[in-house]
């Protein structure tokens, strides 16, 4: 009699759980400037999909009572400046502190990174062109053609993009996002929320890092 052993492999099956970040900002805001090299990084590194919200900050400032940039005491105004030099300096990256066109109108900017949204342009690029646009440079991110302008130098449909970006339903979709950060406790710029962990201020990526990697990736069946 002949005894044939058959040995059977299991077969495992890895299975991606995506992680999701939901991204609130004003495309204006200094400090998602500062916060862009190292998030884009994380999103590489990590893989993540991000659902990037502009939003109305000044309505939100409005609900939370804080005040505008210009509006507030002069020691805080200060203080945001010297902060903004020190980041700037530590993070190795160039930054006017009080450039030509800020405070500025954010709606138009924000609209216009909306409309990017709705035909599947790479944002994180596109956004951080727009901020470098502010703080460094000296740029109005205000003006339509301006947007256009920096949309065709990266590589994109800057005329397609403004025309979207005056439809209803981005105006819908810039509305919807504030109501949204408000109901979520956001009161700042930027902002990240990971499986419903808020993460407040550039300063603060280190520990979104950490969230997202202690969070395993696989899931085996």
């Amino acid at each position: 009699m002949i005894i044939v052993k058959c040995r059977i492999k299991s077969v495992v099956t890895d299975i991606k759980i995506m992680k999701e970040i939901d991204y609130y900002f004003t495309a204006p805001s200094p400090w998602a400037y500062l916060a862009a090299p190292r998030f884009n990084a994380l999103v590489q590194t990590k893989a993540l999909v991000v659902n990037w919200k502009p939003i109305d900050l000044f309505e939100v400032f409005a609900l939370n009572g804080q005040k505008k940039v210009k509006d507030r005491p002069p020691s805080i105004q200060v203080n945001r400046l010297n902060e903004l030099k020190r980041w700037g300096k530590f993070l190795n990256m160039e930054i006017n502190i009080e450039p030509k066109y800020f405070p500025v109108n954010p709606d138009t900017a924000n609209k216009f990174l909306i409309a990017a949204s709705i035909i599947n342009i790479d944002i994180a690029r596109l956004a951080t062109a727009l901020m470098t646009a502010v703080w460094v440079e000296e740029k109005d991110i205000a003006d339509l053609n301006t947007l256009i302008a920096i949309a065709n130098k990266n590589g994109e449909d800057g005329r397609l993009l403004s025309e979207l970006s005056r439809e209803d339903r981005v105006q819908d979709r810039l509305e919807i996002n504030t109501k949204e950060a408000i109901a979520r406790n956001v009161f700042g710029s930027p902002t990240w929320i990971y499986q419903g962990e808020l993460f407040w201020g550039q300063d603060r990526l280190d520990f979104l890092e950490r969230s997202v990697g202690n969070n395993s990736n696989d899931a085996s069946s």
